[in-house]
């Protein structure tokens, strides 16, 4: 999925967030998103610009950058492209799962509920700063992993489909050291609409 933004300049730009800051509450409060998107995701996007300028990926898209970059290009340009999904993950009231997505899921998984444990288990054990993921291989597959870090479902050619941070700037705000009080209030806020968006065509 193109997640890139650009400025005619061709710089990176902090996408809107497609819902009022207060409107995920009282599952993520507004001071959260005032942290986590107006200065995390923003200092991701300006640190990403800085050291974009000049060099041989100037002007690419984050999807190219990630997929051929490493160091600090890849890390920024993987954690505007993350958050930028992430957002969109969420909606306000959340929705749940229909159609050609939820059979897949309860053909892969056993249920809606098997899966969501394994999720929630996944995002759990994630030991430090990283992501949970449930993608679609390049075989067509669903699978749920985490990644350390910045890394990225792409890296490695797979389909992102949905995405909870599990950095604890995503909640400590909110709940403090208790990430399952946080995956819980997750599952609440889920836009399942765009997870089907993302199944391969």
């Amino acid at each position: 999925m193109q997640l890139s933004a650009k400025t005619n300049e061709a710089r990176h730009e902090l996408p809107p967030l497609p819902y009022r800051i207060d409107a995920l509450e009282p599952y993520m409060s507004r001071e959260t998103l005032m942290y986590h998107y107006s200065k995390h995701h923003r200092a991701y996007v300006n640190k990403l610009n800085a050291i974009l300028a000049g060099s041989e990926y100037e002007g690419a898209s984050l999807e190219d950058v990630i997929r051929q970059a490493a160091g600090p290009l890849f890390n920024n340009a993987a954690q505007v492209w993350n958050h930028n999904f992430f957002w969109r993950c969420l909606a306000p009231g959340g929705s749940v799962p229909t159609g050609e997505l939820l059979k897949r899921i309860v053909t892969t998984f056993g249920s809606l509920d098997a899966f969501r444990n394994l999720f929630m288990q996944c995002a759990l054990d994630k030991f430090g700063s990283g992501w949970t993921w449930l993608v679609e291989s390049r075989t067509g597959q669903l699978l749920v992993y985490n990644t350390d870090d910045a890394n990225n479902p792409m890296r490695i050619g797979n389909n992102a489909l949905l995405a909870c941070d599990v950095w604890e700037h995503a909640y400590y705000i909110d709940y403090r050291n208790d990430r399952a009080r946080y995956l819980n209030a997750f599952w609440a806020l889920v836009d399942w609409k765009f997870a089907a968006e993302n199944l391969r065509k």
